[in-house]
């Protein structure tokens, strides 16, 4: 099983940065970001395959990054433009086959999460 632990997370003013990182024991296929808002179901934010290939979610496209370091087993997310709705506690996610989408099926192994909170 895959370890995963974010961190990076915290409350800043709309327009703000953040950069989410997340140390894994290692790599899977596919490494993601999502997030879950009070009362509101999972959503997937972005994905990043072994093959370099990345999605995104509609809504962070153009203000948010994933990227892997892999000397560093690390996986980041720098989230740009911060919006209020935003605020979301961010997991981390690993699949460990494949991942056509950015959806929590596909992904086998998860962090605790880290919240981020964006105020106007």
């Amino acid at each position: 099983q895959v370890r995963l632990v974010e961190s990076g997370g915290g409350s800043v003013q709309a327009g703000g940065s953040l950069r989410l990182s997340c140390p894994v024991s290692e790599f899977s296929y596919c490494m993601g970001w999502f997030r879950q808002a009070p009362g509101k179901e999972r959503e997937g934010v972005a994905s990043i395959e072994s093959s370099g290939h990345i999605r995104y979610a509609d809504s962070v496209k153009g203000r948010f990054t994933i990227s892997r370091d892999n000397a560093k087993n690390t996986l980041y997310l720098q989230m740009n433009s911060l919006k209020p709705e935003d605020t979301a506690m961010y997991y981390c996610a690993a699949a460990r086959v494949w991942c056509p989408k950015i959806e929590s099926t596909f992904f086998e192994d998860w962090g605790q999460g880290t919240q981020v909170t964006v105020s106007s």
